[in-house]
């Protein structure tokens, strides 16, 4: 067994993940609910970036201001995470790794 070649491909992929990781960090997703009443913006990472109310809504039910946000979370988030996951797999050929 080559242990020079493992090496350098260990570093090779490490080299690819930390690439990858600033390439969700820069990647952004949007996702709006409540007609374009609540606007979230997440990265790649999956991390909330931007989050914006109409005012109007909170004119409105608590309850109904709740599930309008909640709604756009959860849209923004998904689509990060489809994102992040397409990515990872790129780089890794579909090979499963633990979470990075």
């Amino acid at each position: 067994m080559d242990f020079r070649h493992l090496l350098e491909q260990a570093q090779n992929l490490e080299r690819a993940l930390a690439d990858l990781e600033e390439k969700l960090a820069a990647h952004e997703v949007r996702a709006s609910s409540g007609g374009g009443a609540v606007e979230v913006v997440a990265n790649g990472a999956g991390d909330v970036v931007s989050l914006k109310l109409d005012p109007e809504l909170l004119k409105e039910d608590v309850s109904l201001v709740q599930d309008t946000l909640l709604e756009a979370l959860r849209q923004a988030t998904a689509a990060s995470r489809t994102f992040r996951d397409t990515e990872r797999a790129r780089l890794t050929g579909g090979l499963k790794l633990p979470e990075f």
